[in-house]
């Protein structure tokens, strides 16, 4: 993720989709995701998006796996602009957007057989990553996963220049948010029964990680 643009803001643009909200964020890393979802989402069922945003991905993703019935979620001021995408796609799959506030204290999920969530983990205050993950363990099955895309911060590894000046800009923007640490995500998500079961790098300098619900 290399700049602020990386977040995905709103920006209304008529060239692109008239009154829509829009965010070129989502353009961009669309494709790259979709690539990884191909290869983890079951081939049957509801999948769940966390902080669907503008909604551009909800009616992507929808439409490119016509197999699955994709459900968008976000804070309720941001649940007219997603339907706006899912309607204006013609897409059945994309289901209509529910309600979600990470922070929302006894969060409960709608029952799913994935759960996706896009650049959200870094926007949201840790609170909200440790509610995300205890409520998806009571949201999901046994194998069923938890996909998360964003940039990370690894213990073993430079930590690139342009994440360093992204996690600079979210700080400034909000002191609770900021670029994780790969080990304490991979901690909170094996102490609600969660394995990694992939760690992918992506475009810009993101990752895809996976996280599978296990027995226990």
């Amino acid at each position: 993720m290399q700049s602020v643009q990386a977040i995905q803001v709103p920006v209304n643009t008529d060239s692109e989709s008239g009154s829509k909200p829009y965010a070129p964020a989502c353009e961009r890393n669309r494709d790259p995701i979709l690539s990884v979802l191909h290869r983890v989402l079951p081939e049957q069922g509801q999948v769940l998006e966390i902080g669907s945003g503008t909604g551009q991905h909800a009616a992507f993703f929808s439409a490119a796996l016509p197999h699955l019935q994709w459900l968008p979620s976000d804070l309720p001021p941001r649940l007219s602009g997603i339907t706006q995408w899912c309607d204006q796609s013609g897409n059945d799959k994309c289901l209509a957007p529910v309600a979600i506030d990470l922070l929302r204290a006894s969060l409960s999920l709608p029952r799913s057989d994935a759960i996706v969530c896009i650049n959200i983990v870094h926007i949201v205050a840790w609170a909200g990553v440790q509610n995300l993950f205890k409520a998806a363990r009571d949201c999901l099955s046994p194998g069923q996963v938890l996909y998360l895309y964003g940039p990370y911060r690894y213990a073993d590894r430079p930590f690139e220049p342009s994440n360093e000046e992204f996690d600079r800009w979210l700080k400034v923007r909000d002191p609770l948010s900021g670029v994780r640490d790969f080990d304490t995500v991979r901690d909170l998500a094996a102490s609600c029964a969660f394995d990694l079961s992939l760690d992918l790098p992506m475009p810009s300098n993101n990752r895809s990680l996976c996280f599978t619900c296990s027995e226990d």
